[in-house]
């Protein structure tokens, strides 16, 4: 039998007695326990919408486009006779030939215009406020647009463009918006003017990220301001250029809108655009398979040109290791 020592009692400890738990507290084993991941749940809304709004509809378009539907008969699958339609319809062909017409008077015709004017601002005090006066026509209902230049370049000889140039030089102008020769230049330079802002803040942002230091080597080593923008601010700001580019010729494919309401392409076939055809063809003929196959046209024609610019952008476009 053992007997109790003061140095057994010492060494035997009372186990301290348990602490009160605080209200709310989880107990530890509890935080440890793995929690169901969340991070997979999160984009699964906007992959919905994805799919609801985009990926479906672009899957009935394409259908659609091999089929002879006016949207509430029955609908007859005619394989590619639509696009045989469209490719041997001069009107069109007209569209088309009016469309790229568009996109070579404001893609580049813009961008050197927004490019000139962000050199200009690029070390002017108040840049900020330029920056807000170019932009607000971006954010400018196109409708609104529209209806402002009508006012400014229609009306024939009694508008107010005409009409002030008539009055002051004695000099006769066409009528921009019903002359088929020159309603695309007059729907171009709407267009450039309504998107100069946006590309102007676009280049802004990409003279900022130019090295001040190289600038200043090349000062230092003699060269011209004509020079330093071929040699060494145009390589720098051709990743700019070239986004700029690409988001203007998508663009310039898409117009509609402003073309419909300056111009009323229904009165005018040297307006009329492949989106206008794609509406027509849709919403005011009900020849919905003709519409589909346009747009999915429009779409392959967009692609192929987007393919070839970056393809050639390896040539020409200079990313600074």
């Amino acid at each position: 039998m053992s007997t109790l020592t003061p140095s057994t009692v010492r060494r035997r400890k009372t186990p301290p007695p348990d602490r009160p738990r605080r209200p709310g507290r989880r107990p530890r084993a509890a935080l440890a326990a793995p929690r169901p991941p969340v991070g997979p749940a999160l984009p699964r809304p906007q992959l919905l919408g994805l799919l609801v709004f985009l990926v479906g509809p672009l899957g009935f378009a394409v259908v659609l486009s091999f089929m002879r539907w006016d949207g509430l008969g029955d609908s007859a699958w005619v394989g590619l006779d639509n696009f045989r339609a469209l490719l041997t319809d001069p009107e069109f062909g007209r569209a088309v030939w009016n469309t790229v017409k568009i996109g070579l008077i404001t893609v580049p015709g813009g961008l050197a215009l927004a490019l000139l004017i962000a050199l200009a601002l690029h070390n002017v005090r108040g840049r900020t406020l330029y920056r807000v006066v170019y932009f607000l026509p971006v954010v400018t209902s196109s409708v609104a647009v529209s209806v402002i230049w009508q006012m400014i370049l229609g009306g024939g000889a009694d508008g107010i463009l005409n009409g002030t140039v008539h009055d002051l030089l004695g000099i006769t102008l066409p009528d921009w918006l019903a002359d088929p020769d020159w309603v695309v230049l007059a729907v171009g330079v709407v267009t450039i003017w309504s998107s100069l802002g946006l590309n102007v803040v676009i280049f802004l942002a990409g003279l900022s990220t130019v090295p001040p230091n190289l600038l200043e080597a090349a000062r230092i080593d003699g060269a011209g301001p004509w020079q330093t923008l071929r040699s060494v601010t145009l390589p720098l700001l051709s990743p700019t250029v070239f986004f700029t580019v690409v988001v203007s010729v998508i663009s310039s494919f898409q117009a509609f809108d402003l073309v419909y309401v300056l111009v009323n392409p229904d009165h005018n076939e040297g307006a009329q655009t492949i989106v206008y055809k794609v509406y027509q063809q849709g919403f005011r003929e009900f020849h919905f398979g003709l519409s589909s196959a346009a747009a999915l046209l429009l779409l392959l024609m967009t692609l192929l040109v987007t393919a070839v610019q970056f393809k050639a952008q390896k040539r020409f476009v200079h990313y600074e290791s």
